[in-house]
């Protein structure tokens, strides 16, 4: 362990000697992640799975409800422990074998054994197995969030994130041209079964590279406090920083804009009778947005910033949930999940990076887990309001509902927030942080 006067000397000495190591093993872990993301998508692949036991939008809705709920609500209950651990590693690698990534290498015989002769079995273990890995990743999370943060510069961050997601998400188009051929040949369930040993593969092999990082350890100098008193200080964190409280509002109604997102692949299917092949060929261009936008968000979020990014991604957004709306034949959503795709890289890329700019590195896993947890109680509730304003009204009625509530989060970040960078460089982080609201 690095401990003594010249800590952030040694700790910087290694972190450069280490820095190509660590691009190298954390690419492989994000491409092999999301090239097996692909074969398990919650947007398209999933909801189809759901949809062969219930047409109950409520619980079709379940998937996105879970896939936000469960990610990002557990992370704030978990940033005190990161935040005083030498190594943060041990989340992502110790704890997410067992959280993460054990309940996806489930997924493949549960549904080989039960889908068939025991639907409604099938149904509860599925769901039962997701929540168990989207919980399991909310607590992993920050921990990685802060190892990436520790690991990697600040103006060298957006292009890993880029380039990393580039290659998954490149890699990520041979999936997507897989997964209908597999879907079209193998009946179900094989064409899902397979899918799904498919994704748990290359999910596994992703954090053997992860295992390899190096990260060094460092004592954290805060003195330990109870989990009781580390939550009733978080209100006073938010009165003292207005900027990051302005941001976690457009992050909040953004999230709540997500309510169409897991619907859009069932809205197609059912408003034009698709087969599951034709549907999930939408991933394809799931895939291409990706991987183009991941090259396109993280070169320019390291050249003009995160909060330029975000605003970007808001109006691809805004524009596929108004061309959902619009749509006269299934061939447009070629062009909806194209922007679905730059939407998700956008936000993952610039939504991860600018909360790094937000915090001092004592407070980072704080700021980590408020920027993901609060808007995450909004956005884990948003599917299940739109499930139930598609069961009620239509989903055309979601996809005005959502536009309109993304137009808003639009002019939030817009208007209400000021670029971090921007405070950082003119030298007056701190100054900000304690300032008025």
């Amino acid at each position: 362990m690095i401990d003594g006067t010249n800590t952030t000397d040694v700790v910087q000495q290694q972190i450069k000697r280490d820095y190509r190591w660590n691009f190298v093993v954390n690419a492989l872990d994000g491409g092999f992640f999301w090239f097996g993301a692909t074969f398990l998508s919650a947007i398209i692949i999933l909801p189809l799975y759901v949809s062969h036991f219930t047409d109950n939008p409520m619980l079709i809705g379940l998937i996105p409800f879970m896939a936000t709920a469960g990610y990002l609500v557990p992370q704030l209950f978990v940033a005190n422990a990161v935040e005083r651990a030498p190594r943060k590693m041990f989340f992502p690698v110790n704890l997410g074998f067992f959280l993460q990534r054990l309940p996806i290498l489930l997924l493949a015989p549960t549904a080989y054994w039960l889908a068939t002769d025991q639907p409604l079995a099938a149904l509860i273990v599925f769901l039962a197995l997701y929540a168990w890995y989207t919980i399991g990743s909310g607590f992993q999370t920050v921990g990685w969030q802060d190892m990436i943060a520790k690991i990697f510069p600040p103006d060298r961050r957006g292009r890993f994130f880029g380039l990393t997601n580039f290659i998954g998400n490149g890699a990520g188009i041979l999936g997507a041209l897989a997964v209908p051929v597999i879907l079209e040949r193998f009946a179900f369930p094989m064409g899902f079964v397979i899918a799904f040993a498919i994704g748990a593969f290359l999910i596994l092999l992703s954090w053997i590279a992860l295992a390899l990082t190096r990260e060094p350890a460092v004592p954290s100098h805060k003195p330990p406090i109870s989990q009781r008193a580390y939550m009733a200080s978080l209100p006073d964190v938010l009165r003292r920083d207005r900027n990051f409280r302005q941001y976690l509002l457009a992050s909040i109604v953004f999230s709540a804009s997500g309510m169409a997102t897991g619907f859009l692949a069932v809205y197609a299917v059912q408003r034009w009778s698709l087969s599951d092949a034709e549907a999930g060929a939408f991933t394809i261009a799931m895939q291409v947005g990706l991987a183009v936008a991941n090259l396109f968000f993280g070169f320019l979020a390291d050249r003009w910033g995160h909060k330029l990014s975000l605003e970007i991604g808001l109006l691809l957004s805004l524009a596929s949930l108004v061309l959902a709306f619009l749509a006269p034949e299934p061939a447009w959503f070629v062009a909806i999940f194209f922007l679905r795709g730059a939407v998700n890289a956008g936000t993952f890329i610039s939504g991860i990076s600018i909360v790094y700019e937000f915090a001092e590195t004592e407070r980072r896993a704080t700021y980590i887990g408020l920027s993901n947890t609060i808007p995450g109680v909004a956005g884990s509730i948003a599917p299940l309001v739109g499930g139930w304003v598609a069961g009620s009204f239509g989903y055309q009625a979601m996809f005005v509902l959502a536009a309109v509530i993304g137009a808003a989060s639009w002019a939030l970040l817009r208007f209400g927030v000021r670029d971090p960078r921007l405070k950082v460089a003119a030298g007056s982080g701190a100054a900000d942080v304690a300032g008025t609201s």
